[in-house]
């Protein structure tokens, strides 16, 4: 082995390292090109990013030179002076005065004629005008205050034949026949309201059980000259409820005031229609 003294000052570190060694080898060469190689890549990376970096603005400074230069254009305004014109405007047209108002005529009296409606509960319903209130004036759904229409005019009274006054007297009506129109209707001690409470706190609701909504009745009954009641008829879809409604109405033992016709009582037919609720 050679004294490391005997070594020349210009040899490199790879020189001393492969000496005596085949610098054909692989590694002797790649150490030996390494800076030459390191020097190149940095050489072409650093001109691949100055050309990526100022392209943009190389394109951008050629259309600037491309572009064509902006004509000004100069306008001289010219003022106008536009003199006051006064135009006169065309007078309006005077309204026509208004129309003189119209003339209100007397409104016709009107008596309410409720029709009842179904509701959960049993309610009471308008009961109809006497026969005669009916006569007097024309009847509607509502009441309505006005000029008193009579639709009935009674005959003129027959002339006077001789020096004494004249006696007229009432025809007479029948004792056994039933009237539905008569002059005074009969009436329940306290008036329909108290009827129908009566019927309801007597009506029997267990006989109704299963039995959902609304049902109604259409019920008649004759009410006698002395006041009693008689003959009731229940008219309906279910026949457990006009069953149940005839027993109830028969319990009621408060007699009625009897029908009036021509002054003299007289049996008459009463019309109730019935309505009650059930869960």
């Amino acid at each position: 082995m050679a004294d490391d003294n005997n070594y020349s000052p210009d040899l490199t570190l790879d020189e001393i390292v492969f000496e005596n060694r085949n610098k054909q080898y692989g590694a002797y060469d790649l150490r030996n090109s390494y800076r030459r190689v390191l020097t190149r890549s940095f050489i072409v990376g650093t001109v691949l990013f100055l050309v990526l970096a100022l392209t943009p603005f190389i394109i951008l400074k050629i259309q600037e030179m491309n572009a064509e230069a902006k004509k000004e254009v100069d306008a001289n305004l010219i003022e106008i002076i536009q003199e006051d014109v006064i135009i006169e405007q065309p007078k309006e047209k005077e309204p026509p005065p208004p129309p003189p108002p119209p003339k209100e005529e007397p409104k016709q009296e009107v008596i309410q004629n409720v029709v009842p409606e179904p509701k959960k509960a049993p309610k009471v319903e308008t009961p109809p005008p006497p026969i005669s209130k009916q006569l007097e004036t024309t009847t509607g759904l509502q009441n309505q205050e006005g000029v008193k229409t009579p639709t009935y005019t009674p005959p003129p009274p027959p002339p006077s034949t001789g020096t004494k006054a004249a006696t007229i007297e009432a025809p007479k009506v029948s004792t056994t026949d039933i009237y539905d129109t008569v002059d005074q209707s009969s009436e329940f001690p306290g008036g329909l309201k108290a009827f129908r409470q009566k019927v309801m706190n007597n009506f029997d609701g267990s006989a109704m059980e299963g039995e959902g909504g609304s049902i109604k009745a259409d019920i008649t009954f004759v009410v006698e000259r002395d006041g009693s009641i008689t003959d009731v008829v229940a008219k309906g879809p279910n026949r457990d409820f006009n069953a149940e409604a005839v027993r109830t109405i028969k319990s009621i033992k408060n007699k009625w005031t009897p029908a009036k016709l021509n002054g003299q009582t007289v049996r008459s037919r009463y019309r109730l229609p019935l309505t009650m609720a059930f869960e």
